[in-house]
This record gives structure tokens, C-alpha cells and sequence, in this order.
């Protein structure tokens, strides 16, 4: 298959979901109608109504907790795979997830040092 033809498939893949896109919007608009109900844009929290504007700002110190979940979030994302080709490769998939641990455990100790894990 020539690079011209790879273009080609490549268009008329991105054109058909493009088409497929703006088809189910357009059927979705024709077939549901919209209901305004009083209620509907109002905030609400636990099913009461909220006091506190909507727009409201986070306190940095959230930073560092979020920071770690992704870490570790990142962590628990590259295992699975790894553990699928762990069998295939042995000692070398052992030493670069050990390597990619140990990695992670340096940002873990640099948080904890920095106070990230302390309670509020």
C-alpha cells in the first residue's frame, strides 16, 4: 500500500466519523426535545440548594495531593501491562519496573518532605 493510498484511508476514516458525528447530533436534535424544568440550571449539593457561589476557588495546598494521586494513579495504569509482559521478558521487565518504582518512591519522599501528606 503506497503512501498516497495510506492518506487516502486515513481521510476517508476521519471524514466517516466525522459524518457519523454530525449524523447522531443531528438525529438526537430532531428526536429529543428539551424540557425546561424549574430546577434544572440551579446548583445543587447533596440535593439541597448550594449558598456558596459555584466558581469556587481550591486552596493550593490540594496541589501536592493531587500530584501524588496522579503519581501513583500513573503507577497503578503501567503495572497492568507490565504484568502482562513480564513472563515474556524476565529479569529485564523486573529491573526497569523496579527503576520506575523507584522513581515514583523518590516523588513519594520529596512530597512527604515537603509536608503534602500533612493533615490540614
Amino acid at each position: 500500500m503506497g503512501t498516497l493510498q495510506q492518506y487516502g484511508l486515513l481521510l476517508g476514516l476521519t471524514s466517516g466519523v466525522i459524518g457519523l458525528v454530525l449524523c447522531l447530533f443531528a438525529l438526537t436534535r430532531a428526536i429529543g426535545r428539551t424540557q425546561q424544568e424549574p430546577g434544572k440550571n440551579v446548583p445543587a449539593t447533596a440535593g439541597k440548594l448550594s449558598r456558596n457561589p459555584v466558581w469556587v476557588r481550591y486552596h493550593a495546598r490540594y496541589y501536592g495531593y493531587t500530584l501524588l494521586f496522579l503519581a501513583f494513579d500513573m503507577e497503578m495504569a503501567y503495572m497492568y501491562p507490565w504484568a502482562v509482559v513480564y513472563r515474556q521478558e524476565g529479569l529485564v521487565a523486573l529491573l526497569d519496573m523496579g527503576v520506575f518504582l523507584a522513581i515514583l518512591f523518590l516523588g513519594l519522599l520529596y512530597g512527604w518532605s515537603q509536608g503534602a501528606l500533612r493533615r490540614q
